[in-house]
């Protein structure tokens, strides 16, 4: 065998499996075919932001990866959800969910991802048992009990017992494997980039709802001596690329009038970059010698800070079941306690989020009004307000 694990897939869940699994004594090989960027300004970087809830970070102190991290992190104490559907962009109801109701600790942690892939290759640089292969991709995968044998790009092949498909979700792997993938659009974008604003965010993540989806300021450090936030602008296809072709400062001006000016005038502090919004989950989490993880096996719409904690729990449950029986590493036996481990969650989590979305792009006075009436109940009864803080931090399984 070349190594214990093959990855194949070097974003940020394919880099934090690597550091996982390579902290806790296997060999490693992880490869992708871009080389990771790891500078905010660069042409091509990630301008999106991750919020670590939790459980995250309990998964990154294990691989070594936080102590990279803490000193780049802006704390996210309480998360306000406001809804602004009436016809001028007003807020109407607004909910606060402080941490503190639940526990001692921060929801969670704010960070670039462009600086989070600069820390895991910091840390995957301490670790002389992973092999982070940049520029090379995986091409085939050939199976069978004892073994999998990977094609890569650079003509070279693999044998190893466990293949880790991290991949995206077009994922080569998952497709070489067979499994297939079902996929839903909403005729939606995300502009993600960050702002600099006069009123302090005070740690306070904010959800604004109103019509086309969600609009989120989520705590960033401090830029240039201003309050900083990470954006992320849900609207349909054609207003985000509307807006993508505004000049800076007509771009800045709309997106205060969106923010309900809660902050105060937004300047933008970054590139706006867009993605396309889609809901989609593998029909299976595993095949002969092949997990899928992250977005390989669920892709959501950016609400609740779930995504990438959600592969974070895939990462952590697949070593969780790879230390109980190490010669056991990627059995039928040990694949099959993946599926049943992680698959119910994550359906629960993508239809959750699913529903959340459609709500949010409700556009007609009536649906708006029943959001904020829907809001307004659900979030002012206790036990389901604490059910949900604890469902969102991964505390409660669903």
């Amino acid at each position: 065998m070349d190594c214990d694990i093959l990855i194949s897939g070097g974003g940020i869940a394919g880099l934090t499996a690597a550091a996982a699994f390579g902290s806790a004594g296997f060999k490693v090989i992880c490869v992708d075919p871009a080389p990771p960027i790891t500078d905010g300004d660069a042409d091509g970087a990630d301008l999106r932001s991750t919020a670590m809830l939790q459980p995250a970070r309990r998964v990154l102190e294990a691989a070594g990866i936080w102590i990279h991290l803490e000193d780049h992190a802006a704390p996210l104490q309480i998360m306000r959800i406001v809804d602004a559907g009436g016809e001028n962009p007003e807020l109407r109801v607004t909910r606060e969910f402080n941490a503190a109701e639940i526990s001692d600790q921060p929801f969670g942690w704010n960070f670039p991802n462009w600086l989070l892939r600069r820390a895991l290759l910091d840390r995957l640089a301490e670790l002389p048992n992973v092999d982070f292969r940049p520029g090379t991709g995986t091409t085939s995968l050939f199976t069978r009990t004892a073994e999998a044998r990977v094609g890569l790009s650079d003509g070279s092949r693999i044998t190893t017992p466990l293949v880790i498909a991290a991949d995206g979700r077009d994922s080569p792997m998952r497709k070489a494997a067979g499994i297939g993938a079902t996929k839903t659009g909403y005729g939606q974008k995300a502009v993600v980039f960050a702002v600099t604003h006069p009123v302090p965010h005070e740690n306070v993540s904010t959800e604004i709802h109103r019509t086309g989806g969600p609009f989120t300021l989520v705590p960033l450090p401090d830029r240039d001596g201003m309050p900083c936030s990470a954006v992320v602008w849900m609207d349909s296809a054609a207003e985000c690329n509307r807006r993508m072709a505004l000049d800076a400062d007509s771009f800045a001006e709309e997106a205060s009038v969106r923010s309900c000016h809660l902050f105060g005038p937004l300047t933008l502090a970054t590139a706006r970059n867009v993605w396309p919004i889609i809901t989609q989950h593998a029909a299976r989490l595993s095949g002969e010698r092949i997990a899928l993880i992250a977005e390989a096996a669920h892709v959501m719409p950016p609400i609740g800070a779930q995504g990438l904690n959600m592969s974070l729990q895939d990462v952590a449950t697949l070593l969780e079941l790879a230390q109980a029986n190490p010669a056991d590493l990627g059995s039928q036996k040990m694949l099959d306690a993946y599926q049943k481990a992680r698959f119910g969650d994550i359906m629960l989590r993508v239809r959750g989020i699913d529903l959340l979305n459609r709500a949010s792009q409700a556009s007609a006075p009536v649906a708006r009004e029943a959001r904020a009436t829907g809001l307004n109940a659900l979030y002012a009864m206790a036990p389901v307000r604490k059910m949900l803080m604890e469902m969102g931090l991964g505390m409660r399984q669903g």
